[in-house]
């Protein structure tokens, strides 16, 4: 089968090229940003003592996370835009779902484990510091990347593997699962029924433990007293509670639908949202009403 070996033509909105000098400039921005954003938060948390908390050293794995993630699919967009061959390689596209399936998983489970943080910040304050160990920190963040790298690696072997039949036309902007199965030529329904398990896995599983985490921590909020230490309390919880409903509503109305009932043009505004636009939002969205990284700015740029 010679496209296998060869290259896939990456459709886009090809048929559209107002649009796609418009996206192109759209994501440039946002890829820009992106970088900026992220590589502040990863700096300050790693130069300020301040931020040595497991709350930063989660949220600068985060922002780790989204740098990779935008950057797996970033640049390759941003030259098809430009260019009039849309083309990727065949061991380019291979590269691009996995490792952007990979990074998606990871942030789910690490969405996950940052509302445990914040339920034993809020609702065991005194013990916080021995619950959230260093130790336990990092086993958590390395069983998120670990089980997001596995995953992937599943889904990517098991879609790979696929006939298409000469057929090398992805209806979309990058290399993503739902739009490559559609490529085969056979009957894709146990990898369809394979996809959705995980997704149920990797979205419902931790989305419920989100918000199992946010009921009691909506329980304890109630029961502080003082107006100033519920908002204070509220506070660092709505940051993480918008980067969860951006993430995972569009994610879950990507995966937990049936590929053959998947609609092209909505399936791409989707992806762009959470491949591109999440990642640029994540930084703003931590650090606009956050007074510690405001704090930790101030000092880092003070000792530059």
């Amino acid at each position: 089968n010679q496209s296998s070996l060869g290259e896939f033509i990456l459709l886009g909105v090809s048929d559209r090229p107002q649009l796609e000098m418009l996206l192109f400039v759209l994501i440039l921005i946002c890829y820009t940003m992106t970088l900026l954003g992220n590589t502040t938060i990863i700096v300050v948390s790693w130069l300020d003592p301040h931020l040595h908390t497991p709350m930063y050293f989660f949220l600068s794995n985060l922002s780790f996370l989204d740098l990779c993630y935008t950057t797996s699919v970033g640049p390759q967009m941003l030259v098809n835009f430009h260019s009039t061959r849309k083309s990727i390689s065949w061991a380019g596209c291979v590269a691009q779902l996995y490792i952007s399936l990979s990074l998606g998983c990871t942030e789910c489970l690490l969405l996950a484990v940052m509302a445990y943080d914040r339920y034993a910040a809020v609702c065991q304050p005194l013990r916080y510091t021995t619950i959230m160990s260093h130790r336990l920190c990092l086993q958590l963040v390395a069983t998120a990347w670990l089980c997001g790298f596995g995953n992937s690696m599943l889904q990517t072997i098991l879609t790979v593997q696929l006939p298409r039949c000469g057929r090398n036309q992805i209806e979309h902007f990058l290399c993503e699962l739902p739009a490559v199965l559609k490529l085969a030529c056979v009957d894709t329904s146990a990898n369809e029924a394979e996809l959705l398990i995980s997704a149920v896995f990797f979205l419902l599983v931790p989305l419920g433990l989100i918000l199992v985490s946010y009921g009691y921590i909506g329980a304890a909020v109630l029961r502080i007293h003082s107006v100033k230490g519920r908002l204070k309390a509220f506070n660092t919880c709505t940051s993480h509670l918008s980067v969860v409903s951006l993430f995972y509503g569009t994610a879950i109305s990507m995966y937990l639908q049936p590929p053959s009932s998947y609609s092209q043009d909505r399936g791409k505004i989707v992806s762009l949202f959470y491949t591109m636009v999440t990642p640029m939002l994540n930084p703003l969205i931590y650090t606009l009403r956050n007074k510690e990284v405001h704090g930790a700015l101030c000092r880092v740029l003070g000792r530059i």
